[in-house]
C-alpha cells in the first residue's frame, strides 16, 4: 500500500516529516505526509511524482500493489545499534532491497527453492553441537573439507538471498525470512558493505549459523555458538589438521597467511581456530595477537596481508538484466531496480569496458 511504501522510502532515506517537507520546498507540508503515511488522504499524481524524486525513488517503486512478508530481523552485534532512528533506517533498508528482490523474481516468475539441510533445524546445546552442525551441514552440501571460494555465490545457488546493504557502521550483518505473494518463505542474509572481505565472509556463514541452529536454551550464548559454526564451517580441522599438523609449539605468520589464501578468512579467524582445536596452545595464541596487535590488524582497517575481496552477490544483477534483455522490463524499471543511473546500468547490460 502507498502508505507503507511511503513510510519506508521516508525511513530508508533517514528522513523525518519535516524534513521530507523541507526536501519539497514545503509545497506539502508535514503533517499532509503524516497523513498520507497514515491513509488518511490519497497524494495528487504531482505530489506523488514530487515525494518520489525527493526520496530519490520511481513513484511505481510508492505505489506497488505487492505483498510482502518479512519476517524477525536479527541484526548482529544489534547491541550496538545507536538509536531507534538507526534501527528504523536499516529496517527499511532491508525492506526496500527485498522488494526490488521478490520483483524482479515475481516479473521473471522465477520461485526458487531453498535447499534445507537434512536435520534442519540442528539442535545446539554448547560448542561441540555447534561444531557438529557445521559437519553435517558440509556432508549434505558435499562439501566434504573443500574451500568455499565464493560463499555470497555457494549461498545463492542454494536458493539464500544474499545482498549488500548499507548498514550503521555498528552492524556487520543481518538475517530474516521473507517471502510475498508469489514466492515461498525464504531465507535472507545481508552483509555491510563497509567491512573487509574476510569479516563479510564470516558474518555470512555466522548469520547463517543464526538461520539452521535452533537453540532451545535461552541461557546458551548465541553469538559464540554461531561463531563456533562459522570457524568448524569456513576452516575445517582436517584441512588445518593437514597444512598445520595436530599440534604446534609455534607457527609462523606466514603459514597463516598462506592458509588464508586457501580458505578466505582473517589470519585472526585462523589463529583462533587453531587454539580452539588444541593445535596451539593459548600462550602461543596470546603471543601471535600481541604481534597482530603490534601490526595494528586488530582495528580499522583490518589490514593484514593478502586482504579479501568483498563477495558482491550476482544473483539479483543477473535476474535484472535477463529481464531487460527480454524486453518485459524497460531501462528505466532495470536502472531503479539496480540503483544505478541509467547509462551505467547500460555500459554493463552491453559489457562496454571503455570509457
Amino acid at each position: 500500500m502507498l502508505k507503507d511504501r511511503l513510510r519506508a522510502a521516508r525511513k530508508k532515506a533517514g528522513l523525518s516529516l519535516r524534513d521530507l517537507a523541507a526536501k519539497v520546498d514545503r509545497k506539502v507540508t508535514a503533517q499532509a505526509i503524516g497523513k498520507y503515511e497514515r491513509g488518511e488522504m490519497q497524494p495528487s499524481p504531482k505530489v506523488l511524482e514530487m515525494l518520489a524524486l525527493a526520496l530519490g525513488v520511481q513513484k511505481e517503486a510508492l505505489t506497488s500493489s505487492q505483498l510482502i512478508e518479512l519476517g524477525t530481523i536479527e541484526f548482529r552485534e544489534n547491541r550496538l545499534i545507536r538509536s531507534k532512528k538507526d534501527e528504523n533506517i536499516v529496517n527499511a533498508t532491508i525492506d526496500y532491497n527485498l522488494r526490488r528482490y521478490l520483483k524482479i523474481e515475481e516479473i521473471l516468475d522465477v520461485t526458487p527453492h531453498w535447499d534445507k539441510p537434512r536435520g534442519f533445524p540442528f539442535p545446539v546445546r554448547d560448542t561441540h553441537e555447534a561444531e557438529w552442525a557445521a559437519h553435517r551441514l558440509r556432508d549434505d552440501w558435499n562439501l566434504g573439507n573443500d574451500a568455499i571460494p565464493n560463499l555470497s555465490e555457494f549461498l545463492e545457488e542454494r536458493g539464500f538471498k544474499v545482498i549488500l546493504l548499507n548498514l550503521p557502521s555498528s552492524i556487520a550483518g543481518i538475517t530474516c525470512f521473507v517471502a510475498n505473494n508469489v514466492s515461498d518463505r525464504a531465507p535472507v542474509i545481508g552483509t555491510s558493505k563497509e567491512i573487509t572481505g574476510e569479516r563479510q565472509r564470516f558474518t555470512l556463514a555466522h548469520e547463517l549459523g543464526h538461520l539452521l541452529l535452533e537453540f532451545s536454551n535461552p541461557s546458551l550464548d548465541v553469538e559464540l555458538l554461531c561463531n563456533k559454526f562459522a570457524g568448524a564451517f569456513l576452516m575445517p580441522e582436517r584441512v588445518l589438521w593437514e597444512v598445520l599438523g595436530k599440534s604446534r609449539k609455534k607457527v609462523s605468520i606466514g603459514e597463516l597467511v598462506a592458509l588464508k589464501k586457501f580458505l578466505g578468512v582473517s589470519v585472526q579467524a585462523l589463529t583462533y581456530r587453531a587454539k580452539d582445536l588444541g593445535i596451539i596452545s593459548n600462550y602461543t595464541y596470546k603471543l601471535l595477537y600481541s604481534e597482530f596487535a603490534r601490526r595494528g590488524w586488530l582495528k580499522p582497517p583490518f589490514a593484514e596481508p593478502s586482504p579479501v575481496e568483498v563477495e558482491e552477490p550476482q544473483r539479483f544483477k543477473r535476474l535484472c538484466l535477463r529481464a531487460l534483455a527480454e524486453e518485459v522490463i524497460t531501462d528505466e524499471v532495470a536502472s531503479e531496480l539496480l540503483n544505478m543511473p541509467i547509462d551505467a546500468m547500460m555500459k554493463e547490460f552491453n559489457a562496454d569496458q571503455n570509457d
